[in-house]
């Protein structure tokens, strides 16, 4: 069970760290393994300052695992998300392993005869629907403030320092909601009781190396479909998609709404290219994006739920 706690740490940097990084790279100031540590380290230590109240919803509040057949059911759960991430990863295509996450926890609990708050999760599957289209909601207006500012001298200097704030707030977001499905799993494999979430640092630490790791494998990969892929990214524009991004995930995180952090980012950068004309898009990776979303989370709770189903009958 840790063995798979690991792998979807590992996974989650694959994406997510890969994807997250890859935004900034247009801006001289940092390079991909300090970013890729940022984000590591707010994985790490955000849970201790800010609480895990992410992490509670996904442990605890979605399913309720008990027992040996929880354990097999867990493991299909994880392994489901797992699966049907790496599969659209092969395409290049950083989906929400939040969403994976999500439907493997459901479909899992369906298969293994569990309790399912179908209620909480469809409040969480609309957090999760709105959080791209608020995200470039936020970023329009932003992009539209800035270009109204009046021009000074030493604006590439400017840039780069809001970069590394905008940069910053961005690890802290990423940790306070999304990065904490990786302590929320972390949870799920040590059987504490009810599913209680513990911001324990052995594996707040374990999980952060191991994101870091899966952050370089996945890289170059994502950064080639976030970064410069959904349009050509100017380095006004990352910082706009970067402010806009963290203040959607902060705001969902204070609500317990887990949210995926690429997602937002996605939406981020449509609206931030907006205001310079809808053909700056690339409406064709915008549109495979959205597939995999779409497809996600379905996806993840048939292969759980026959997993899961399969496991109770060998039982």
């Amino acid at each position: 069970m840790l063995l798979a706690a690991g792998a979807f740490a590992a996974l989650n940097g694959a994406n997510d760290g890969g994807a997250l990084t890859s935004l900034g790279l247009t801006i001289r100031g940092l390079t991909p393994l300090t970013a890729l540590a940022a984000l590591g380290i707010a994985v790490a230590a955000v849970p201790l300052l800010f609480g895990t109240a992410v992490a509670s919803t996904l442990a605890a509040r979605l399913v309720a695992f008990d027992g040996a057949v929880g354990r097999w059911a867990l493991l299909a759960a994880i392994g489901a998300a797992v699966v049907v991430t790496l599969g659209l990863s092969v395409r290049g295509l950083p989906t929400s392993i939040t969403l994976a996450l999500i439907g493997g926890i459901s479909g899992a609990g369906v298969g293994a005869g569990f309790a399912v708050a179908w209620g909480l999760i469809a409040l969480v599957l609309l957090a999760a629907a709105a959080a791209p289209a608020v995200g470039a909601l936020v970023a329009l207006v932003t992009a539209w403030v800035a270009a109204r500012l009046p021009a000074r001298s030493g604006a590439g200097r400017a840039i780069r320092r809001a970069h590394l704030a905008a940069f910053v707030a961005l690890c802290l977001a990423y940790g306070a909601n999304d990065g904490q499905k990786i302590l929320a799993v972390f949870a799920l494999v040590s059987a504490l009781p009810g599913g209680r979430v513990e911001a324990d640092p052995l594996p707040l630490a374990l999980g952060a190396v191991l994101f870091i790791a899966g952050g370089v494998l996945g890289l170059g990969r994502y950064a080639r479909t976030i970064g410069g892929g959904v349009i050509p990214t100017r380095p006004e524009q990352a910082v706009i998609t970067e402010v806009s991004s963290a203040a959607v995930v902060f705001t969902m995180a204070a609500a317990g709404a887990p949210v995926s952090m690429t997602q937002s980012v996605a939406g981020g950068l449509v609206g931030a290219a907006w205001t310079r004309g809808r053909r700056r898009v690339r409406w064709r990776i915008v549109l495979r994006i959205a597939f995999a979303w779409v497809l996600t989370l379905p996806t993840a709770f048939l292969v759980a739920a026959t997993a899961a189903f399969a496991l109770r009958g060998g039982r």
